[in-house]
């Protein structure tokens, strides 16, 4: 886990999924309308991947060269700002 993601965390907000568009679009639209503030980070952010870690590199295969495309939708029930932390 990065910083970024911890203090993401700290503040309320919780990972859901990678997507790029259209799927991207849909999906903070459908958060929005069931009761959910969204927030977008690029994938770079928030996926620094561990270069002693087989696994991790395989995982990510899909993404080389296309990173700019894949945003990290985060979630929280809207008006939930919080620092847990």
């Amino acid at each position: 886990m990065t910083r970024k993601e911890e203090e993401l965390i700290k503040e309320g907000w919780q990972r859901r999924f990678i997507a790029a568009e259209p799927r991207l679009s849909e999906m903070v639209r459908m958060y929005g309308e069931t009761g959910f503030e969204v927030h977008l980070e690029p994938l770079s952010a928030v996926e620094e991947p561990d270069g002693e870690s087989d696994e991790c590199q395989r995982c990510r295969i899909c993404f080389e060269g296309v990173e700019d495309q894949y945003k990290v939708i985060y979630t929280r029930p809207k008006g939930e700002s919080r620092n847990k932390g």
